[in-house]
């Protein structure tokens, strides 16, 4: 149980992330944080805040920066500002909450994170999704053998939606890649178990309406030959489950908490067999009755946690936050990966010279 006084958050970002997930997920969490502070260009958005959380709210960034009670800066703004918003915030000596994406480009990701070294500043990025209970008890499977070596892992997550807001326009950050990417890709490369050794990847509009990619295919080959198999799209009209990984002595799949398992008995030895050289006759191979063991869990992790937790430990007790700015890093660098050489490429942006506040 805490003891020490909770986190003081201000929330850079008032819509559909900043209020809509961030702010209700610390719900019930007062003795670990509360929000002091909020920020947005919305009147409407800085009443609701102010009415849900009774803080102050602010129009300008400067302003929430200067707030001397605000500890943290929750930055969830469009996708666009995020490695500018993060880096203000950390040269005001405020310790950084950052919604993905880290960035929109590689290039940016390793500046923020250069500063954040620099400076000295506390920079945490909210790739969430690590602790899912699906994922964390898929890697506990993965781990305690029964699958054999795991060979290919196939991640998925699949729609079909004629999406018109800004998430679909390059300008801001827009696209599959920078949407469901961060957490897809970040699940993939925790998953490879290994450095990267070859990547190949597809980017398509199918569905949305916009200008920045809607379908994606990348596939990840490890130094240890492992294949990690990514798809995400918006314009997928049959879905397919979000996990499905393959080993040498059996196989799971899972969508949401339901993990479905198919193993070879490990108590069970199995008979040596030898390719043989002469006719087959008229089989392929010669049959054998194999000791499968089936079976659906629901997912259940030994040691469940989530961002929320790790955040507090961090920040309140000098504990390891178990997402660090190189894996984060790595994301990034993948992703932008991707899109090199596609129509979806972000052009270089010059900043204009007056300061641009948050919108979400």
């Amino acid at each position: 149980m805490a003891t020490a006084e909770p986190i003081r958050l201000g929330v850079l970002g008032l819509g559909r992330a900043g209020y809509g997930m961030i702010a209700r997920e610390v719900q019930g969490r007062e003795r670990l944080f509360r929000a002091v502070a909020g920020c947005d260009l919305v009147p409407e958005k800085r009443k609701r805040f102010a009415d849900a959380y009774g803080c102050a709210t602010y129009e300008r960034m400067e302003d929430l920066l200067a707030d001397a009670s605000v500890e943290l800066v929750v930055v969830a703004t469009r996708s666009s500002d995020h490695a500018d918003h993060a880096a203000r915030a950390l040269k005001a000596r405020k310790a950084v909450f950052l919604e993905k994406p880290m960035s929109v480009t590689y290039a940016e990701a390793k500046r923020l994170a250069a500063l954040a070294k620099r400076v000295k500043g506390r920079l945490f990025i909210r790739h969430n999704r690590r602790f899912e209970p699906g994922f964390m008890h898929i890697r506990e499977i993965i781990a305690s053998g029964i699958l054999g070596q795991v060979v290919e892992v196939k991640l998925s997550r699949t729609s079909f939606a004629r999406r018109n807001d800004w998430q679909t326009i390059l300008e801001f950050g827009g696209g599959q890649l920078l949407n469901w990417g961060p957490h897809i890709v970040e699940h993939g490369l925790r998953l490879l178990e290994a450095p990267v050794a070859s990547q190949w990847s597809a980017l398509r509009r199918i569905a949305a309406v916009g200008d920045a990619e809607d379908h994606l295919k990348i596939v990840l080959v490890g130094t240890n030959g492992r294949i990690v198999d990514i798809e995400i799209s918006g314009g997928a009209a049959i879905k397919t489950p979000e996990y499905v990984i393959w080993g040498t002595r059996g196989g799971l799949q899972c969508t949401g908490d339901q993990i479905a398992l198919r193993y070879l008995d490990p108590k069970v030895r199995l008979a040596p067999r030898k390719a043989e050289r002469g006719d087959p006759g008229p089989t392929f191979g010669t049959p054998e009755e194999l000791p499968w063991m089936e079976e659906t869990i629901q997912a259940n992790p030994s040691s469940p946690t989530d961002i929320w937790q790790e955040l507090y430990a961090a920040v309140r007790e000098g504990k390891r936050f178990p997402i660090s700015l190189e894996q984060a890093l790595e994301v990034m660098k993948v992703i932008t990966a991707s899109r090199r050489g596609t129509p979806f490429q972000p052009k270089p942006r010059t900043r204009p010279k007056a300061k641009r506040r948050p919108r979400r």
